[in-house]
């Protein structure tokens, strides 16, 4: 009876079990990527224009986007706390959204709905800093495959609740929203106390190769599933039956990864058990020194891993440590004998620790930052207007391509985190150079339809999913290399701020305005209405742009700025070549 108590508090105090419970919470808590879905059903239940919807789209990015107070509140609260107030205001927002659409409340002024969205998707920001903080803690030596799958998941949840719903054949279209605002919140309340930094695990395990093969495995097979599932429900008209099973079978499939922590606690806890209480011992001698004697050591500690030799990593961890300890006692006892000199630091280096106001003065930051805004604000303007643009192609069911640009999305995020941990691995050279690849790939799908050629919702729909989602799992682990892990929470929610402030620009103000215009121009409209956007009455009927022109014009301008997105990653690149030399170089020697 005690050694299954002893496994079972290992079991919930295992790693791997917080990396797949955030998982499933990543998988529900993309909510912001179904506005494509719900943005058709509010135009025209509330009767509003392009402008109007673009705006609450800018609202929903905003609420995705500012995540200051989470990024905060992390380094204050326990994560659970993060959770739970996440899972109010979801529920919070999307349901006072859901009870305005069916008219359970009076119509409110624009502005009300506005504040309902950017509340209901803020609780996202707090779901995403949780499970990033929480597992890039547990697995240090893996950022990019963890924020990779991370992101992918929160990008799949389109699909993944899209696929739930229709399951469960609610008899109205805003029901979506209902199902928005309740389901992720119960998952969150179900899983936030497993999430957690767990400690004791900061190095490499000879199980997370294979682990991490099993879950790059079930991504791929989940993508297939779900891409295969959408093209047989467009070709083919299935009756329900057929859509439950295929929604248990997706459900089944998300749920798999568990397997991972219950094989490792249950059947190989003993295998590993001598070897993880020797990686652990240096983790606890550390906690009784002094603030300052750990400042000190810390320089030279970085020294001996820095200058450690290669044929080092291949050694037993007992006899790794032994070397280590040896090479720490020689230059400690240099640096007291005055042999070695220890510099006191004006401030950290590229590689250390940053806090959110230091790294707003380093260049390289700036440059990621206003990179993602040109192309991730792209994407996200796709994304927003992807039922729109669905619309004005002809395409009745627009649900099928929000699934689709959301399992791109996911692809690009998981295939992302992967390709650019081989980039660095294998070749030490800085991960940004991952993000000009993709930008240059949105630039192709945004370039594709804007010339109108055929097929382009199909182009536009895998190339912007791939691009755009790949930046989030690049940025946040490039960021986590360059300017360290103590102000990860507030550096990442920094950053998300780009693709909102993109997307406020290039939908907000370009996109909805062309779209407006050619939308009157087709009604026969000579003049827009003088009156203020917010305070614009409802219509009693929304107008409708058709065609490929209402959003080619739009298309290829944010082309032409991914391009220039693809420069900036490439300045980032040259400037901070040395510094991954320096981080992952020596390790391939």
């Amino acid at each position: 009876m005690n050694l299954l108590y002893e496994r079972f508090r290992a079991f919930v105090s295992n790693r791997w079990l917080v990396f797949v419970c955030a998982m499933w919470v990543q998988s529900c808590a993309g909510i912001g990527y179904l506005f494509g879905s719900i943005s058709p059903v509010i135009k025209s239940a509330m009767g509003y224009n392009q402008r109007q919807v673009a705006m609450l789209g800018v609202a929903k990015d905003l609420g995705d986007s500012i995540g200051f107070v989470a990024g905060a509140l992390c380094e204050v609260l326990p994560i659970w706390a993060l959770l739970l107030i996440g899972a109010i205001q979801n529920f919070v927002g999307y349901g006072l959204v859901w009870l305005i659409i069916i008219n359970k409340l009076p119509s409110l002024p624009l502005w009300v709905l506005c504040v309902a969205v950017f509340v209901g998707t803020n609780g996202e920001t707090y779901f995403n800093t949780a499970a990033l903080v929480s597992c890039v803690q547990n697995f240090p030596k893996s950022r990019g495959p963890v924020v990779g799958i991370l992101k992918g998941f929160a990008g799949l949840s389109g699909a993944i609740l899209t696929q739930i719903y229709t399951m469960i054949n609610f008899p109205n279209e805003a029901s979506l929203i209902f199902m928005v605002a309740v389901g992720p919140s119960m998952v969150v309340i179900a899983l936030m106390f497993i999430i957690r930094p767990v400690g004791g695990h900061k190095q490499v395990r000879p199980s997370d190769n294979s682990s991490f093969l099993f879950v790059y495995s079930i991504c791929l097979i989940l993508a297939a599933y779900l891409l295969g599932v959408l093209i047989l429900e467009d070709l083919v008209d299935v009756n329900q039956t057929l859509v439950t099973v295929f929604a248990v079978v997706l459900i089944i499939l998300v749920l798999l990864p568990i397997t991972i922590p219950i094989l490792l606690v249950f059947f190989f806890q003993q295998r590993y058990q001598v070897q993880e209480s020797l990686l652990s011992e240096p983790d606890k001698q550390e906690g009784g020194k002094s603030g300052q004697e750990q400042d000190r050591n810390e320089v030279l500690l970085s020294e001996v891993e820095d200058e450690k030799p290669a044929e080092m990593e291949s050694l037993p961890a007992s006899e790794r440590q032994k070397r280590i300890a040896h090479l720490q006692a020689k230059l400690f006892q240099a640096a007291a004998e005055g042999a070695v000199r220890v510099k006191p630091k004006k401030g950290p280096r590229r590689g250390e620790d940053f806090t959110l106001m230091q790294a707003l003065i380093k260049a390289d930051f700036l440059l990621m930052f206003f990179s993602l805004i040109l192309a991730s604000g792209s994407g996200l303007t796709v994304i927003d207007n992807l039922g729109q643009i669905c619309q004005s192609l002809g395409y009745t069911d627009t649900n099928i391509f929000v699934s689709m640009i959301s399992i791109w999305n996911f692809l690009g995020r998981v295939g992302g985190g992967y390709f650019s941990e081989a980039i660095i691995r294998k070749f030490a050279y800085p991960r940004p150079v991952a993000m000009a690849v993709v930008q240059v790939i949105m630039a192709v799908g945004l370039f594709y339809y804007a010339m109108g050629w055929p097929g382009e919702i199909y182009v536009v729909s895998i190339l912007i999913g791939l691009g755009y989602g790949a930046h989030w799992a690049i940025v946040p682990a490039a960021a986590s290399e360059l300017f360290g892990l103590k102000s990860f929470g507030a550096l990442y929610n920094f950053l998300t701020l780009s693709s909102t402030a993109g997307s406020l620009i290039f939908s907000g103000i370009i996109g909805s305005g062309i779209y407006d215009y050619y939308a009157e121009k087709q009604a026969g409209i000579q003049k827009l209405n003088s009156e203020s956007v917010l305070t614009m009455p409802i219509r009693e009927e929304s107008l409708t742009c058709m065609g490929t022109i209402c959003y080619s014009l739009t298309c290829g301008i944010m082309s032409g700025l991914c391009v220039i997105a693809m420069i900036l990653s490439l300045i980032v690149v040259h400037r901070t070549r040395s510094v991954y030399a320096q981080l992952y170089g020596k390790t391939n020697a």
